[in-house]
């Protein structure tokens, strides 16, 4: 079976920088990445340079900056007033997360840490960079009825599926947050 749309696929990935070949993200000896294809739940990039492969084969794909995390945005690095961030301590290079306009986990870095303001960058950490991912297809189905309608592997009533649009979840001892609405990928 090959990968199409509304076709549940399974993958074991590798993510490098590759300009740099730093190694920024893996699955490798964890739990498969499970996407519905062509929802949105991977990057686009990804989710088209898988189409048409079958399960136990073997991809490297290099990714430009549109197509992945976006290109950078100077606009998106901003000052802001110190006191919005009371009861945090905060040091250069942390991550902080919140929640956007549209109700959307939102991620920003602290860039430096003034008297009375802190230098944020909105940009998602990829942004600007050209990636290269090496997968391997570990599976391939038909999505369910449910799977297509709610668009999460697992269906509605599934629990958290790994690709509900953001938020957390807790189950069992699977917790963890995501956001895949901005083409997060998803580690528990």
């Amino acid at each position: 079976m090959k990968i199409a749309v509304n076709k549940v696929v399974g993958i074991e990935y590798e993510l490098f920088d590759a300009t740099t070949k730093e190694l920024l993200d893996t699955n490798k000896n964890k739990e498969p990445l499970e996407y519905i294809a062509g929802k949105g739940h991977i990057i686009k990039g990804l989710d088209d340079g898988l189409i048409g492969m079958s399960k136990d084969e073997k991809i490297d794909i290099e990714i430009a900056p549109k197509d992945g995390y976006g290109l950078y945005d100077d606009k998106a690095v901003q000052s802001v007033p110190k006191e919005q961030f009371a009861d945090i301590e905060l040091t250069e290079g942390m991550a902080l997360y919140g929640t956007g306009e549209q109700g959307q986990t939102t991620q920003v870095v602290v860039q430096k840490i003034n008297e009375g303001e802190v230098v944020v960058d909105f940009n998602h950490p990829m942004a600007g960079k050209t990636l290269m991912f090496s997968v391997s297809i570990l599976s391939v189905r038909d999505a369910t009825a449910d799977e297509i309608n709610s668009a999460t592997v697992g269906g509605s009533g599934g629990g958290c599926g790994c690709g509900s649009g953001g938020g957390g979840c807790e189950e069992k001892e699977h917790k963890h947050e995501h956001n895949q609405e901005s083409g997060e990928c998803c580690n528990s």
